[in-house]
């Protein structure tokens, strides 16, 4: 005998923890009973439904058969028997693509129309089949899997609606294990899975910690619904920023564009739709607390903001920053490209460590830069902008041609990424650099 106020007991408890309506679970029953029905009462062909009742637990089963005419079914040739669907095909047109005609699930509408005068074609009739309740080993372990199947479905389904609201958020959770270099995350009804392409060089975590990544994409298999992350990516920078900074979440003040090699330093744009917000001061915070959060977040990555300018020109030397002394500044726009001069004491500066600064400046751009130093002190081609196939661009031979001792000093610096190549995305004065 079904117990109910058990039955009941648990489809509450499977609606607290798994998130799953008990709808849905009484839909499961629903169908694990009529396939058990129909393993052991049933005809081939049939279309079993069953009704069940929580409030008295019993069980109404019914036959549906389909509404048809010789238009939308096949019928059998005089004289040969009702074919079912387990018969072979070859006997009729392949180009016919009407199913054949089954008497377990199908009913003429002449024959229809004797029951519900007002039937139509592709309607649904209703009969009624004896209840029975005492189904055999076999049925009743079909019933058992069928009710696991579309709990575990149920649940994927309440998994994926919760944090398919979530994708494109910094989502929270602990790490359950590492595995040759891969982080994965518990979220305590889904697992997030953070690459070691996508992770912060440096960083180093142990089971039980808690972190903090960017949900790009959620995927569903059979058997999961898997969270991919991401800490690498430009848009955790732009969502933990949005986070800090009220200006940014209400819309005040927009990042433009961002630039970022992970756990080193990156490079946005802001600008602001309000002339009286200031947008690098809304980013930097009161004594710089809220960008200092945000590198602490990043172990340590250091932060240029910005402010983003319609003027190429200004956009460019904005973009360039810590080096402030530009002296001239040459666009090419066929060739997207711009030529800055700037004094001898700001090459170094210009271009960065291992070329990193002004390899961000033209990513955060999206312009070809050529970093040139007066006196005859010059580097050009630092980044040339030459894009292969694979959309990367690779870094010129520097001249060495009357070098001083400070572009000397820069040279060797940029000797080993000389030949390096380097990604670069397009999409990807008064600054603060943090």
């Amino acid at each position: 005998m079904l117990d109910i106020k058990t039955l009941k007991s648990a489809l509450l408890q499977l609606e607290d923890e798994k998130k799953i309506p008990q709808a849905k679970i009484i839909e499961a029953i629903e169908q694990a009973l009529a396939a058990a029905y129909k393993k052991e009462y049933g005809k081939k062909g049939q279309i079993v439904r069953a009704q069940f009742n929580l409030d008295t637990g019993t069980t109404e089963f019914s036959q549906i058969k389909i509404v048809v005419d010789e238009s939308t079914v096949r019928m059998p040739e005089p004289g040969e028997e009702e074919l079912t669907e387990t018969e072979e095909e070859t006997e009729f047109d392949p180009n016919d693509e009407r199913p054949r005609f089954n008497a377990e699930h199908h009913i003429l509408i002449e024959d229809a129309q004797k029951i519900k005068k007002d039937v139509i074609l592709g309607e649904e009739i209703i009969f009624p089949l004896e209840s029975k309740d005492d189904f055999g080993r076999i049925a009743a372990q079909t019933a058992k899997q069928v009710i696991i199947q579309r709990i575990r479905e149920a649940e994927r389904g309440a998994v994926v609606s919760e944090y398919g609201a979530k994708e494109g958020e910094i989502v929270s959770g602990y790490v359950q294990k590492v595995e040759r270099g891969t982080i994965f995350v518990d979220f305590n009804r889904a697992v997030g899975i953070l690459p070691y392409e996508e992770q912060i060089p440096g960083e180093q975590y142990k089971r039980g910690d808690r972190i903090r990544a960017y949900m790009f994409s959620i995927e569903e298999s059979p058997r999961s619904v898997t969270l991919r992350l991401s800490r690498a990516h430009p848009k955790f920078l732009q969502k933990l920023f949005e986070m800090e900074a009220p200006e940014i979440a209400s819309g005040m003040v927009e990042i433009k564009n961002i630039a970022r090699e992970p756990g080193s330093r990156s490079k946005i744009a802001v600008f602001s739709n309000d002339e009286h917000v200031d947008p690098v001061g809304s980013c930097v915070g009161q004594k710089g607390v809220r960008v200092n959060t945000i590198t602490n977040e990043l172990s340590g990555e250091k932060i240029d903001i910005i402010p983003w300018s319609h003027d190429v020109a200004t956009y460019v030397t904005n973009a360039l920053s810590p080096a402030r002394k530009i002296l001239d500044l040459t666009i090419d726009q066929e060739e997207h490209k711009a030529t800055v001069n700037v004094a001898d004491d700001q090459l170094s500066l210009a271009i960065g460590k291992g070329g990193q600064n002004v390899r961000l400046a033209a990513k955060l751009t999206g312009w070809k830069i050529d970093i040139k130093g007066v006196g005859g002190e010059t580097l050009e081609g630092v980044y040339d902008g030459e894009t292969t196939e694979e959309g990367f661009v690779s870094l010129k031979d520097l001249k060495k041609e009357d070098q001083s001792e400070e572009t000397a000093q820069v040279y060797e610096e940029m000797a080993p990424i000389v030949d390096e190549e380097v990604a670069v995305s397009p999409e990807s004065s008064d600054s603060e650099t943090v």
